[in-house]
């Protein structure tokens, strides 16, 4: 069979549509692209089997749609399979119903959270062929080719085929990479804690999975070989324990600490001071973590299991083990007030300030269908609307006691606590080496100051 991945192009005045493998998708006004793993695990599946396999990344790619559908109308697929989220589902209707017209007999095939939580919506309004409910996509789409269910075994994948998914397109407009050109594994599948309130891919990956240490070692000397710089594993939270030991071990033993950075997503309290000291040895140098919020309330009614004191030691700990700390904070929750909502813009701040941590990033709560805090706010009446174009982060979906004005100023500051002279003066010191990244953070941050205008 002849399958197409796509990502379609998406002409929007918002910006460049984040969309590839994203948990929360957001527009931006810096174009950013993120390696899409899983179907890139796909693709090269699909092929390892023997069907014909196109990579059409449009967004990525930077091609206007007719130039995307030359292309596909060029390769003449059997089938086409697309991601997709909710702000950009009914764009995603509209490009299957152009597909049958233009390719009556291509089959269509979608997956991603919103048509997992929400299938026979997206069989009413697209004429699709398929639905992979999941978040496995390279086993199903296997699967689904071959008329079988395709075991679900990650110590089985083979090697991704970078050149297949043309990883260099995503290895260089990309903001969490100091060092490029960068690249995108996945140690896991998703989180080993799985139960934020707001998280669409707890639903995708409700069972936490973990591959071999040494696969993982093993494809990082791959992509070292394709001259790979920085390494970010986007794992919802990178294994923890005796596997983080091993790991970090390995790369020690392989050299990988001298040709390689290491990113990963991790969450507060999971990590000891040795932990983050034998991280930093073994070449790691940024780790995300998630904060969400300077209100405990808040914290353990998203289902957080995280302590606010938890997050100041964890972000103190990683920082002062010479790690790159970045954050992430959430606003417009319709339970808090201005002044918790606050709190939570100062604590983002102060971390700055004191440079426990080196960046973070400001958005706007959105509540996915799928996850619990959809289904409480459609529940109690919470919801303003369920026009999916409006989840897209640029403005509130949900009752708050903050204006819409209130919130986005509330993100804006948050983000320009960047600009604060201790944050400042210490980010020129690091990047003292790194001229061009930090013109890049400045470009960065002044972008997502246009995001939340």
């Amino acid at each position: 069979m002849r399958i197409a991945l796509c990502y379609p192009p998406i002409p929007s005045p918002k910006g460049t549509p984040l969309l590839s493998q994203n948990r929360q998708f957001q527009w931006f006004n810096r174009p950013t692209a993120i390696y899409p793993v899983v179907p890139a695990s796909a693709a090269t599946l699909l092929r390892a089997h023997g069907h014909e396999v196109l990579w059409l990344d449009g967004i990525a790619r930077g091609m206007t749609p007719e130039a995307h559908w030359r292309a596909l109308e060029a390769w003449r697929p059997d089938a086409v399979f697309l991601e997709t989220k909710t702000p950009v589902v009914r764009f995603h209707w509209a490009w299957v119903r152009e597909l049958k017209r233009r390719l009556p007999g291509c089959l269509a095939v979608m997956g991603g959270d919103h048509v997992t939580a929400l299938p026979e919506e997206t069989r009413r309004e697209a004429p699709v062929d398929a639905l992979l409910r999941g978040g496995d996509y390279d086993f199903a789409l296997l699967g689904w080719a071959e008329g079988r269910e395709a075991p679900v075994d990650l110590a089985a994948l083979p090697r991704i085929d970078r050149a297949l998914t043309r990883w260099r397109d995503y290895a260089f407009r990309n903001g969490n990479f100091l060092r490029t050109p960068g690249a995108y594994v996945m140690s896991a599948r998703d989180c080993w804690h799985g139960r934020c309130a707001f998280c669409s891919w707890a639903a995708l990956y409700p069972i936490y999975r973990v591959r071999p240490v040494g696969d993982v070692l093993d494809e990082l000397e791959g992509l070292a070989a394709l001259g790979a710089r920085e390494v970010m594993d986007d794992a919802g939270s990178q294994p923890t324990g005796a596997w983080l030991r091993a790991f970090c071990e390995g790369l020690l033993s392989r050299g990988l600490h001298r040709r390689l950075r290491i990113d990963c997503n991790q969450r507060f309290g999971a990590l000891t001071a040795e932990d983050y000291r034998l991280m930093r040895r073994a070449g790691y140098r940024m780790v995300l973590f998630g904060v969400e919020s300077a209100n405990q309330a808040t914290l353990d009614r998203l289902g957080k299991g995280l302590t606010v004191a938890q997050a100041e030691e964890g972000a103190r700990l990683a920082s002062e083990a010479g790690l790159d700390v970045h954050v992430t904070l959430m606003f417009g929750y319709p339970w808090e007030s201005a002044e918790e909502a606050r709190r939570t813009a100062a604590f983002g701040r102060a971390l700055l300030r004191r440079g426990h941590a080196a960046s973070l990033q400001a958005t706007w709560l959105v509540p996915y269908p799928g996850t619990p805090l959809f289904r409480e706010l459609q529940a109690s009446g919470g919801l303003l609307t369920e026009d999916w174009d409006a989840y897209d982060m640029r403005g509130p979906v949900m009752r708050c006691p903050l204006s819409e004005a209130e919130t986005k100023a509330l993100i804006a500051h948050a983000y320009r606590g960047h600009l604060q002279p201790a944050a400042l003066l210490r980010q020129a010191r690091r990047m003292a080496a790194h001229p061009a990244y930090l013109l890049k953070a400045a470009r960065a941050l002044l972008a997502h100051l246009r995001d939340f205008r």
